[in-house]
């Protein structure tokens, strides 16, 4: 009878500690998540900066001359390139 009880306590005390380790791990990843919330939202926001740009410059690419629709241009490639990479890194955060 004194081996059950024995056994039951070790049982219990086991539990308990597994229950502690999840415990603390949850509240550790619940932390990353939300840091990594936040930045993914800091990075969303400047992309919908630069998508704005991008579309100003694009619309700068119809309403331009031909001579200088070539520097629009790459301007608007290069924030494009930009936008693309910064939305990849979001999805990796996700």
């Amino acid at each position: 009878m004194n081996d059950i009880k024995k056994n039951f306590e070790e049982l219990t005390d086991d539990i308990e500690e597994m229950v502690e380790k999840l415990k603390q791990e949850r509240d550790e990843l619940g932390v990353k998540l939300h840091l990594a919330k936040m930045e993914a939202s800091e990075e969303w926001q400047e992309l919908e900066r630069k998508w704005s740009k991008l579309e100003a410059k694009v619309q700068q690419m119809g309403d331009a001359a031909a001579e200088s629709t070539g520097d629009v241009r790459a301007a608007a490639e290069l924030l494009g390139q930009e936008i693309k990479a910064g939305f990849k890194r979001i999805a990796k955060q996700l």
